[in-house]
């Protein structure tokens, strides 16, 4: 067992005069200080400008996402510009602890039918979603839509097809 030892030097309460054999600590030198100052700034230009990005892509990103929600898949403000997106590919919850892959598409529809829709976006990508008679319902050849489908193999089922870029009536099912 050890005994604890009194402190080799006696305690000071903060703000204290010093004891007169105790020489005082230096402060700052105007070097630390400009440093610290420029740090500062830095910090505080660089969170004001996150701030500035983050609310200037919400605000100019305008065009709806599946659903007709504004960002994208999952409606999102602010996701990155994927509401200006033709098409992608991403993973989501199945909502029984698996995954599964989804295909967003914004394009003109060059085919349709009561079962099957083929939507060609800007950039040439083209593709052809199952579809359900109640998503085709209201839908022409020429219109252009958004696709949401699940992916299994190579069929695309569309989960939901959205009428129009800035988010018409969607269609489920």
């Amino acid at each position: 067992m050890t005994t604890p030892q009194a402190p080799s030097t006696p305690d000071q309460t903060w703000g204290a005069t010093p004891a007169p054999d105790q020489a005082p600590k230096p402060g700052w030198s105007p070097g630390k200080k400009i440093a610290a100052g420029a740090v500062a700034a830095v910090i505080v230009a660089g969170g004001g400008a996150a701030v500035w990005a983050a609310s200037s892509s919400a605000a100019t990103d305008s065009q709806a996402g599946p659903g007709g929600m504004t960002g994208g898949p999952g409606g999102m403000p602010g996701g990155g510009g994927l509401g200006a997106a033709l098409h992608g590919e991403y993973v989501s919850s199945d909502g029984n602890g698996g995954y599964v892959t989804k295909i967003m598409q914004t394009g003109e529809v060059t085919e349709l039918s009561a079962t099957s829709l083929t939507a060609k976006s800007d950039d040439g990508f083209s593709k052809t979603y199952t579809i359900t008679s109640a998503q085709a319902t209201g839908l022409a050849t020429g219109d252009t839509v958004t696709v949401v489908a699940t992916e299994s193999g190579t069929t695309a089922t569309a989960t939901s097809v959205t009428d129009g870029e800035s988010g018409g009536p969607t269609r489920t099912g």
